[in-house]
């Protein structure tokens, strides 16, 4: 099972080369980085980790493509990821363009995580209606695809999402990258999925054994290889018996938590987590 790594780089934390170089060295898999553009101080949405004010470096990240980017330019084998993006948040076509980039660069090494967001209010200021962001989403996934085919297609969608045939290059680096759904267990989250995405990256890795038959069962009845479907424990904080727990259930590769600190504090845990590969 490959050991990734995910963390919140903030303009205080260890650099994207520092942390890139270090883990390749070290034999770690991959790295992926969350999104938020910004956090609006008068928030009235909830920290989804109930009971917990809202950690400082989430209204302090660096943007994941820009440091990404210096992770690819500093490794050869490392994986690059996000973790995942708010594609509501984003023009499609230009964020077509900056997924294709990032993959071709980086010689097909890169992962589009797929989120929904939990925070109304950053998701207002981008002009997201809260009850319909699933389906903007899947619709601006449309649109990127369309632009990632291999002949100029367009595609026309139901909330003002759209695209002419185009050129639009470069390519990602297999046609496509590989997507992986976030969220939580559920038929509306298993169904987009099973339509656009290639996988599922579940927070914490808890219930995958109830989880997993289920989403298994829908991605077949998609008419989806069943051996192609890819299930990545995300944000995981391990121990030898949840990682074994999850090679029995599948899984190919998991994400482990680091935390937002500085150099020496980052280097430290990845010593710690060299146990597990």
């Amino acid at each position: 099972m490959r050991i990734s790594t995910t963390i919140f780089l903030t303009d205080e934390t260890i650099t994207p080369v520092r942390l890139a170089r270090e883990l390749e060295q070290r034999g770690f898999a991959g790295l992926y980085l969350p999104e938020h553009t910004h956090i609006p101080t008068e928030r009235t949405t909830p920290y989804p980790a109930a009971g917990d004010e809202l950690p400082p470096e989430y209204g302090r990240t660096l943007d994941p493509f820009v440091a990404l980017g210096q992770a690819s330019a500093v490794t050869e084998r490392l994986l690059l990821g996000t973790g995942v993006t708010l594609v509501t948040e984003h023009d499609p076509i230009a964020l077509a363009k900056q997924v294709a980039t990032l993959d071709h660069l980086s010689g097909g090494r890169f992962t589009l995580g797929v989120g929904f967001g939990w925070n109304k209010e950053e998701a207002a200021d981008h002009g997201v209606e809260w009850a319909t962001r699933r389906e903007l989403s899947r619709e601006r996934m449309r649109v990127m695809r369309a632009l990632w085919a291999p002949e100029p297609t367009a595609y026309e969608g139901e909330f003002g999402v759209s695209v002419r045939a185009s050129y639009a290059y470069p390519k990602p680096a297999g046609g496509a990258p590989r997507v992986l759904l976030g969220g939580a267990a559920g038929p509306k989250l298993f169904g987009h999925i099973t339509e656009y995405g290639d996988g599922w990256m579940p927070i914490g890795g808890r219930g995958l054994t109830q989880s997993m038959p289920v989403l298994q069962e829908a991605w077949q009845a998609a008419g989806r290889d069943p051996k192609s479907l890819q299930v990545v424990p995300y944000g995981v904080l391990p121990n030898p018996g949840k990682l074994a727990h999850y090679a029995e259930l599948g899984c190919e590769e998991v994400v482990l938590q680091l935390p937002p600190g500085e150099e020496d504090e980052v280097l430290r845990v990845l010593d710690e987590y060299a146990q597990y590969l």
